[in-house]
């Protein structure tokens, strides 16, 4: 009796081991298509219609890469720093050069606070005291 139960016990584990319960995820089996085709000539185009490069870089007709800023070049004599003026605990002094403002003058646009003409404490109109006042007024009838 103990034998056959034993038998019975081992099938049961085996059975139970040889199958696999848990699905398979979908990205297993299907792969996500390239971000560029190759066309007849060789010619690689991404998937906005850009040709590329060898390196992956999107390139116009002439040849020349779409949208490469050279850092560098742009910021060279720049003196402007985003952090001006605050001090910074790793060099133990505060931040060097200015604030960067917009090109076109002293201050942003035309709904910036720079060119509003918000009134100071100084020009705001005196308000009336609010009258009468919560301690001299008679509380309502029923009230206790």
């Amino acid at each position: 009796m103990a034998a056959r139960k034993l038998v019975a016990a081992m099938l049961g584990g085996v059975a139970l081991a040889g199958c696999d319960p848990l699905p398979k995820p979908l990205y297993t089996e299907v792969t996500p298509p390239p971000s560029f085709r190759t066309e007849a000539g060789g010619t690689r185009v991404d998937n906005e219609g850009y040709q590329l490069d060898s390196q992956g870089y999107r390139i116009n007709k002439r040849g020349e890469r779409i949208g490469m800023v050279d850092v560098q070049a742009k910021t060279a004599g720049d003196a402007s720093n985003a952090v001006a003026g605050y001090w910074i605990s790793s060099t133990g002094s505060t931040a060097p050069g200015s604030v960067a403002t917009p090109s076109g003058g002293a201050g942003g646009g035309p709904g910036s606070i720079m060119n509003s003409t918000l009134p100071t404490p100084t020009t705001m109109p005196q308000q009336a005291p609010i009258s009468p006042t919560p301690g001299n007024v008679a509380p309502p009838p029923g009230y206790r």
